[in-house]
């Protein structure tokens, strides 16, 4: 660390030595006893005390009363109270995904994480959800900066989409800068973004706040906590962390820094919360490598293709040391897997012997036991590299009988269903599928969140990054350890909470929620456009087209009905005929009334049709009339 992060460094342990309650601070008044001693010095040709005018004494009532102030009294201005720090999630607390929160001291806002989510179900043709952001757009003159705890989408995606709004410095270490400048090398931003590497250990200064970075273990490397220092107190923000004693790459988790910070005093801790419902400790990464040698082992005479996250580079680098031990040569398949992979060995994050790695097109050139395939598509995505394989659509690997497909990772909450339909088409192209005992967690379970908060020692607990059921289960946890209950904040995206030693309390809600991407759109697809996909998805949609003479409204041709996703037209014959005969009965009945007004012309056409089809049918089709005009 230089030197003047050191100095940087000391300024704020110094600061914050003795705040917030932690420590005693020297008395200012003096005691009710002290006497004021002159001293006698005779330096710098100064004058004895003896021969130097002294104050003279006041007469009161005929009464000699010594003088008791030597200094002048001046009138002391009143205390400016102190300002609150303010703690405002835009997203990631009512899902697993889309982290982002501001940290709000007077002036300056510093913003940790900006993440995307995956599109629940029912969003159809969305693409990715990102965080609304108006709150850091209305207050663009306060944001200082964003800092990052590590490279995952849900803390990195939505940068690229967020900046363009926002641009300001991005602050995160090595490999998640390297990431992040991959992501906007996409978007054509990487000059007009600045990005800083920051080590841990290091402390960045941003307007009123101070950021140390603190070394953590997760399943990507280089992740961090956060003590994040400010006037109001310190705040430490755990990101996503495990306990390793045995990290594959690096060192493990500094404990001993939690400690002391814990010991200067924290305000509040905002921890990991997705395992908080599993009991014990998560187990190490290095179990998994063991798994991985039984399975070479067991299955020699077999090609191997392994599933798991892109940005698991532990999990990749201990494949290639099984795969190297055992003589396989190893293909790297999926996007984002070779990027990824390809990035962290330029930075030394993952070692491959040399020869190990071939590229996907001299596959066919080696026997398929001496192969293995590292792929995306762990989760069941559609267009991954392992269900394109599954569904016998992938271009240059084809599931043959005999193979091993291991998934090492679990489904994320709501991918189940996909998984298990990869799963299920592997096996009915004779593949031998093993999806359990292959992975670890990279997230705390309860004793590892314990630890944490006895070395944190908090004040106040604020329970992040989880669904309500998770943060529900830390709170708990925090409470067991003696945390008291209105000390606990199960805050919601959009709370602002307003945090001093003295007291904590939710004051208000700002804008929030999330922003659909759909292709190159951004926020242009909202509720009534989801909803619109939705019906046309569940009962189609029907479109009348006729035809009126501009000045006197005679129906010249039509009505015509074509439908799409409602009924096959040739088996519905008669069907379609009654339901242009409604629509035409409808069209004169509204001429011989003298109505005019297209739009009423098309409520009734629409209320018509619609009442027809729900009898005759019991559904309830998108009715789209569109009404030409001729001369």
């Amino acid at each position: 660390m230089s030197n003047e992060n050191n100095n940087e460094y000391n300024e704020v342990r110094d600061a914050h030595d003795g705040q917030s309650g932690h420590g005693a601070k020297r008395p200012y008044n003096r005691q009710k006893n002290y006497k004021y001693k002159p001293q006698h010095r005779n330096s710098y040709n100064r004058k004895q005390t003896s021969d130097r005018k002294t104050t003279q004494d006041k007469e009161k009532n005929g009464r000699t009363v010594p003088f008791k102030n030597p200094v002048k009294s001046a009138s002391r201005k009143p205390k400016k109270p102190a300002s609150k720090l303010k703690i405002i999630p835009l997203g990631g607390l009512e899902q697993i995904g889309m982290n982002i929160t501001a940290f709000e001291y007077e002036d300056s806002i510093v913003v940790v994480d900006c993440g995307l989510a995956f599109p629940e179900d029912d969003m159809l043709g969305i693409d990715l959800v990102i965080p609304d952001v108006t709150y850091l757009k209305e207050n663009i003159s306060k944001v200082k900066g964003f800092v990052i705890t590590h490279g995952h989408e849900d803390h990195i995606g939505a940068l690229p989409y967020v900046l363009k709004d926002v641009n300001v410095p991005v602050y995160s270490t090595k490999l998640t800068i390297a990431l992040i400048a991959n992501k906007l090398k996409e978007h054509n931003m990487t000059r007009t973004t600045k990005l800083k590497e920051v080590k841990h250990g290091q402390v960045i200064n941003l307007g009123d706040f101070s950021i140390e970075f603190i070394k953590t273990n997760h399943s990507i490397q280089d992740a961090s906590a956060l003590a994040i220092y400010s006037p109001a107190g310190i705040v430490v923000h755990t990101g996503d962390f495990k306990v390793d004693y045995t990290p594959v790459f690096g060192d493990a988790i500094d404990l001993q820094r939690f400690a002391e910070i814990g010991r200067k005093g924290v305000l509040a801790l905002m921890c990991d919360s997705t395992n908080a419902e599993r009991s014990g400790f998560t187990m190490s990464e290095r179990t998994v490598g063991h798994v991985f040698d039984n399975l070479f082992n067991e299955y020699k005479t077999n090609r191997i293709i392994i599933a798991t996250f892109a940005s698991n580079v532990d999990r990749v680098q201990q494949i290639i040391n099984t795969a190297y031990k055992y003589d396989r040569k190893v293909v790297v398949e999926g996007r984002s897997m070779v990027n990824i992979i390809g990035k962290a060995s330029e930075l030394g994050y993952i070692n491959i012997p040399e020869g190990t790695l071939i590229d996907i097109e001299l596959l066919r050139n080696y026997p398929p036991e001496k192969t293995v395939i590292i792929t995306t598509g762990s989760q069941g995505e559609s267009m991954a590299a392992l269900s394109r394989m599954a569904a016998a659509i992938h271009r240059k690997v084809s599931i043959c009988p005999g193979d091993l497909v291991v998934f090492s990772s679990n489904p994320i909450p709501g991918n189940e269903k996909s998984v298990s339909k990869v799963i299920n088409e592997l096996c009915v192209l004779g593949a031998e599928v093993i999806y359990q005992d292959t992975h670890v967690s990279g997230h705390a379970c309860q004793e590892e969140i314990k630890l944490m908060y006895s070395l944190v020692r908090p004040k106040y607990s604020i329970p992040v990054h989880g669904e309500f059921r998770h943060r529900k289960a830390q709170a708990e946890i925090a409470e067991s350890l003696g945390i008291p209950k209105d000390n606990i904040f199960m805050i919601q995206s959009g709370d602002v909470l307003e945090l001093s030693e003295e007291s904590a309390l939710v004051t208000g809600q700002v804008t929030h929620g999330g922003i659909l991407v759909d292709g190159l759109g951004v926020g242009d697809v909202g509720n009534i456009v989801l909803r619109d996909r939705q019906n046309l998805s569940q009962d189609g949609i029907i479109i009348v087209v006729l035809t009126l003479e501009r000045y006197t409204n005679n129906l010249l041709a039509g009505p015509d009905i074509v439908s799409r996703g409602f009924v096959y037209i040739r088996e519905s014959e008669n069907l379609m005929i009654e339901a242009q005969q409604v629509v035409e009965d409808a069209v004169f009945d509204c001429l011989d009334h003298k109505i005019s007004d297209w739009s009423k012309i098309k409520n009734e056409i629409r209320d018509s049709l619609s009442n027809y089809l729900w009898k005759k049918m019991k559904r309830s089709p998108m009715i789209l009339p569109i009404i030409m005009e001729v001369e």
